[in-house]
């Protein structure tokens, strides 16, 4: 166990002032019996004592002048300490209530939880991350496209337009207001509807074995290190025109595209490992081409045109 600081007593302090006196008044009377003769050697080491004592007494001064700007710097930081820990507990406090709302079965109750996180987001940027992990994670939860759930397709969507407002950057003299930098994506298993994310900027992207229902929109948004499409189903029109894939990691193997497909003229996504149904009208990045599978009239399958094998589908 550790020893306590004990805080002096009153007590204490007052023997310790009185012994203080006690030294100076003894050290004074030897110091006028020893020099008060009036003898011209007396007076010369009274003016060297004096001398000495204003040192003394200035250096105390100055000894007393750090240990108070010492016992300030210390109540500064623990006002700061404190403030901070209650900021973490209003975060707290506020973070779990809006994670609770989000449990609700009342659509609108979880609509107030997306945007409570939203401000706790703009206000807390430490936090924010966690806040955008939370809002894909509710993306991730089970759900079936139906019109029994038109209100949970609503909380839903306006999870994705809080993601798609923060993940853009403004115009006008404040660009950067209200924009989320560096944030990290993952929408592995889900069931998205409707996304929209044109013209973003983000950091990184997982779709793992996402479904894309209705139209999926990327147009002109740049994933700076990573896109993940590995396995995901576009169900209809999906469009990376002026797509930006700044990492060396992006990948659509496995992917499915069941409906319109533009990447444009100038896209350099990789789609090695990605299947089409024929029939649709569809715009691939320059170099690739759709060719035929054996024995497998329902799908084409995204090759480079410089890769030997079956000829291009017609």
């Amino acid at each position: 166990m550790g020893t306590e600081a004990r805080v002096l007593r009153t007590r204490t302090i007052l023997l310790w002032g009185a012994g203080l006196l006690v030294v100076a008044g003894v050290a004074a009377a030897l110091l006028l019996t020893l020099l008060g003769g009036g003898r011209p050697e007396d007076s010369a080491r009274l003016d060297a004592l004096r001398t000495a004592a204003n040192i003394v007494v200035g250096t105390g001064g100055a000894a007393a002048l750090l240990l108070a700007a010492r016992r300030q710097r210390s109540a500064e930081l623990d006002l700061v300490q404190k403030d901070h820990d209650a900021t973490e507990r209003r975060v707290t406090e506020i973070y779990g209530r809006a994670a609770d709302q989000l449990g609700s079965d009342k659509a609108p109750v979880r609509l107030a939880g997306l945007y409570a996180l939203e401000r706790l987001a703009g206000g807390y940027e430490e936090h924010r991350q966690t806040i955008v992990n939370v809002l894909c994670a509710y993306l991730r939860m089970p759900y079936k496209h139906n019109p029994k759930n038109a209100e949970e397709l609503q909380v839903r969507k306006a999870a994705q337009r809080i993601l798609l407002l923060h993940l853009r950057r403004g115009s006008g003299e404040e660009p950067e207001a209200g924009f989320w930098p560096d944030v990290d994506l993952d929408f592995s298993g889900a069931t998205l509807v409707g996304l929209t994310l044109t013209h973003c900027t983000i950091r990184s992207i997982a779709c793992y074995g996402t479904t894309f229902l209705e139209l999926a929109s990327f147009r002109g948004t740049e994933f700076r290190t990573k896109a993940d499409f590995n396995q995901a189903y576009f169900t209809d029109r999906v469009d990376f025109r002026g797509t930006v894939f700044g990492g060396a990691r992006e990948s659509f193997n496995g992917a499915v595209f069941a409906g319109p497909a533009d990447f444009g003229t100038k896209s350099a996504a990789r789609l090695a490992g990605a299947e089409a149904q024929p029939g649709f009208p569809r715009t691939w990045p320059p170099d690739w081409e759709e060719r035929p599978i054996p024995d497998r009239a329902d799908r084409v399958k995204l090759t480079r045109k410089d890769e030997p094998g079956q000829p291009a589908a017609r």
